[in-house]
């Protein structure tokens, strides 16, 4: 029997209008979330903003706390931020504190 074979892409960048079909958002909504300070893309214009890394999975997370909870802008930011500070404090807790 043959192994199943996945292929995936690795996407290093996306430029605005990539990152708004990935996210299902407007442009204006991930406009926000870079004013917002969620979102930190590479280029000083937004026509040239590229968007790399964590940029890509936090405005994933941003859109899905907007779409299922109906937070705004600010409120994801907020939230974002909490998160990233708890799974941090976990990190410096598991060091402390073996699970088992």
């Amino acid at each position: 029997m043959k192994k199943a074979t996945r292929r995936s892409t690795v996407v290093k960048a996306l430029s605005l209008q990539e990152l708004c079909r990935f996210c299902q958002a407007d442009e204006d909504w991930i406009t926000e979330l870079v004013e917002q300070g969620v979102l930190a893309p590479v280029g000083s214009t937004r026509s040239s903003w590229q968007f790399v890394g964590a940029s890509i999975v936090r405005a994933k997370k941003a859109r899905r706390l907007n779409r299922d909870l109906g937070i705004n802008a600010a409120g994801v930011a907020l939230v974002l931020d909490l998160l990233e500070e708890r799974d941090a404090a976990l990190r410096r807790l598991a060091r402390y504190e073996p699970l088992g």
